[in-house]
């Protein structure tokens, strides 16, 4: 292991995990150099009104299955086990702590990427001068794209531009819903599970709970 580590952060709610996430994750850390890239699915995501239409357990499989051709990317559940809203500056502190409790001593440069929509409204999220000083922004961006203007720092972003991909989450739960396909959409192992598990049908409620799942 280095003597500094250099991790990556994705957040996101991964309702389902798609090749968008996976290429964006990809990209930053070949780009960062970065040793780790961990996924966390969050629990109540403060800015959605609506909750995920997969429970935290089906959302954390499919992360673990779309994940583990790359042995740079992990799964973290500290976001699902937390109660109440989802913020950054919680998941932030959250992987610092545990990483220091695995790993004493050991240095690590923390980059924590956001889609630049995201990155607009940053001075609106949780504690947001906390937020950076635990760690660096990435904000990843399409080619071509005007970066929004941000009241932070020069040098507390990145802004990394990566091959677009035409995917949403949104998208894929409308095609299941509607019977369709989404082969190439999400990884082969994640289209299995929603299939076998039935998820994003449109017989099934929102947040619908799989076993596991906290009540």
């Amino acid at each position: 292991m280095p003597e500094t580590c250099r991790i990556g952060v994705l957040g996101g709610t991964f309702d389902p995990i798609h090749a968008g996430h996976l290429a964006a994750a990809g990209a930053v850390a070949d780009r960062l150099g970065l040793d780790r890239v961990i996924f966390v699915p969050s629990g109540q995501p403060w800015m959605k009104a609506a909750p995920p239409q997969a429970g935290p357990a089906d959302r954390l499989r499919m992360v673990e299955l779309a994940i583990v051709q790359d042995p740079r990317f992990e799964v973290s559940r500290v976001d699902v086990d937390r109660p109440g809203p989802t913020y950054a500056v919680d998941t932030m502190a959250d992987l610092r702590a545990s990483h220091d409790r695995q790993s004493p001593g050991q240095q690590v440069d923390w980059h924590f990427i956001v889609g630049v929509d995201a990155l607009a409204g940053f001075m609106q999220w949780r504690e947001p001068s906390r937020l950076l000083t635990m760690t660096r922004l990435v904000a990843v961006t399409r080619p071509g794209h005007a970066r929004p203007v941000v009241p932070l720092p020069a040098d507390a972003v990145d802004f990394i531009a990566v091959p677009p991909v035409d995917v949403s989450s949104t998208r894929i739960r409308a095609l299941v819903a509607e019977g369709r396909s989404i082969t190439g959409l999400v990884a082969p192992a994640v289209e299995h599970y929603i299939s076998a598990h039935g998820l994003y049908r449109a017989s099934r409620s929102p947040g619908h709970q799989a076993a596991g799942d906290r009540p």
